[in-house]
Parts: structure tokens; C-alpha cells; sequence
């Protein structure tokens, strides 16, 4: 067989060049199997969108990536693709990958390709127009307005879920190493940077908008009664900025920046394994149910984050 990182070669029947074990498999199949010229169209085209795809992602089509034939079957059930169609172009891989395992190529060991369960719908998000206006709500000088642009700015700039902003204590965060540390779920502790703005809004609030918390010293957000803020402080909080800010209520919830932080960061560039550590998932499946939006993946965060 072909060495899968050889050059393309000419396609047979006039269609699309696809790499060499693309083309060796639609030869076994016409010439061995004696496939119908309908089907050797059907898997042609199935196997040009696959190669399209994991060129998109720089990733190599021959032989394929486990991950990368999976997130390609995700992407068809997310673009709507009807379920006949998705399951034929997982026919379609299945028979290529057991022609290369028939050849001889080690890649293609693995257990047979299974077609994902439909992804559950992601939460709704904020564009970033939207959550430019959620934080104009928060522009003014009043305790509140510092403590809740605050609020935001962490959410969002640094991916906190509502527990985990809410238990932020004084000393978690580190101006000088321009850092923020936080105790995520399972008591397991993260470091994420502290972006311009973010780490602004804080020293801001800090400054002027705090002020004592005679119950618990060191925790970072108050209420307006100076107790630590609570889970359905924050609720409250969103949905009122958010209707100010003319967000529709029925898409507010208490994770929606964190959810607009991470669908954002995949929008401009971030790839999967930095943002599953951004976000303290133990998973990177549970960070792939961000990847709707298909980029060319980058690892810079700074340069990534609209309010870098």
C-alpha cells in the first residue's frame, strides 16, 4: 500500500484528487469490491469533505486521528446534517479504516469507529457586542457599579464559574505575578492570568467600591449587606445588568460569560488543551462541546482574548 504522506495522485473517473490511500481505497472498491459508480461518488465525496476538514484543523486525513474522525462526524450532527447522511459518511470511514487494517497499516488498530451520541445544545452565550453592553451597565462609580464590572470582568476574562467567583478570597489574587488563583471543583486548584482590564476593574473596586467586611475579612466580593457574595447574589446581579444592557432575560443564566469566555476564545484561535486547563475541566471532552466554532487553533491567550 501507498505511504499515507506521499504526494496526491491523479483521480480515477474524472473526480476530485484526494491522498493516496483515499484513491487506493476507492480502486480496491471499484476494481475489488465492484461498487456501483453511485457509491464510489457517495464515498468520494464523503472522504473530500474529511480530508476539507482535517485540513481546516492541520490535522492529516491519511491515515486518521481517532479524535479528528470523531469531532468530524460532531461537526456534521451540529451543522444539522441529517442522521441518514451522518451515519453514511460513518459507514464510509469505518470501510476505509478496515482497508488499511486489511493492509497492513499499524495507525489503523483501534477499535472500530463508533458514531458520537448528538452533542446536548450548549447554553446560550453573549456576543461581544452584548457583553460590551452588559459591562457599559457597570461604568459607573458607585460601589455596586465597581463591584459588579468587577464581577463580570473575572467571569469573563478569566472563565470562573459562579461558585468559583464567589468564593474568591483577597490573597487569590496576585497583582504583582499578574495572576489569579482559583479553587474549582473537586477543591482543585487553578492558576489563570489576570488580564489588563480584569485586574483594572479589580483595583478599582479594591480601591474605591469594597470597602470592610466585618463577618469574612478576606473574602473579595461583597454584597451590598458586606457578606460574601452568594451564588443567587450573582443570579440577581446578571439578569438585572442584563436586562439593562438589553439582553432578553430568558438567555441570562449565571454561566453565561463563562460560557461567552470559552466559545470567544475558540472563536478567536485558543486550542482545546489550553482552554480546558483555563477552564478546570478534568476532561477534554467536556471542553470539545465548545468546538462549534471551527478555527484554525492557536495557544497564545493573550492574544486570543478580546479583552486582552
Amino acid at each position: 500500500m501507498p505511504h499515507p504522506g506521499r504526494l496526491k495522485t491523479a483521480a480515477p473517473s474524472g473526480g476530485t484528487s484526494l491522498c493516496l490511500p483515499f484513491e487506493s481505497f476507492l480502486t480496491y472498491l471499484a476494481l475489488e469490491r465492484g461498487a456501483s459508480e453511485h457509491t464510489l461518488r457517495a464515498y468520494r465525496s464523503d472522504l473530500t469533505h474529511f480530508e476539507d476538514f482535517c485540513a481546516r484543523r492541520g490535522k492529516p486525513p491519511c491515515p486518521p486521528e481517532e479524535n479528528e474522525l470523531t469531532l468530524f462526524l460532531r461537526e456534521l450532527q451540529r451543522q444539522g446534517l441529517a442522521a441518514s447522511s451522518v451515519q453514511r459518511r460513518a459507514a464510509c470511514l469505518r470501510s476505509f479504516l478496515r482497508f488499511l487494517q486489511e493492509q497492513g497499516e499499524p495507525a489503523a488498530s483501534r477499535e472500530p469507529l463508533s458514531l458520537p451520541d448528538r452533542p446536548a445544545p450548549l447554553p446560550q452565550i453573549l456576543t461581544e457586542g452584548e457583553v460590551g453592553r452588559l459591562l457599559e451597565t457597570c461604568d459607573g462609580s458607585a460601589s455596586l457599579d465597581l463591584r459588579d464590572r468587577a464581577l463580570f470582568e473575572l467571569i469573563y476574562g478569566c472563565g470562573l464559574r459562579a461558585s468559583e467567583a464567589c468564593s474568591l478570597r483577597l490573597r487569590d489574587v496576585d497583582f504583582t505575578g499578574g495572576t489569579l488563583r482559583v479553587q474549582g471543583k473537586g477543591n482543585k486548584t487553578r492558576i489563570v492570568p489576570l488580564l489588563g482590564e480584569v485586574r483594572k476593574a479589580v483595583e478599582r473596586y479594591l480601591a474605591a467600591g469594597r470597602g470592610e467586611a466585618p463577618g469574612d475579612p478576606e473574602a473579595l466580593l461583597l454584597s451590598r449587606n458586606r457578606r460574601p457574595l452568594r451564588r443567587e447574589d450573582l443570579w440577581r446581579i446578571v439578569r438585572r445588568r442584563g436586562v439593562q444592557a438589553g439582553i432578553p432575560s430568558s438567555r441570562l443564566h449565571p454561566h453565561i460569560l463563562r460560557h461567552s469566555f470559552a466559545t470567544h476564545l475558540l472563536r478567536h484561535g485558543m486550542d482545546l488543551r489550553t482552554l480546558q486547563s483555563l477552564l478546570g475541566h478534568a476532561s477534554l471532552g467536556t471542553t470539545e462541546k465548545y468546538t462549534h466554532f471551527d478555527q484554525e487553533l492557536r495557544d497564545v491567550y493573550d492574544r486570543a482574548h478580546p479583552r486582552a
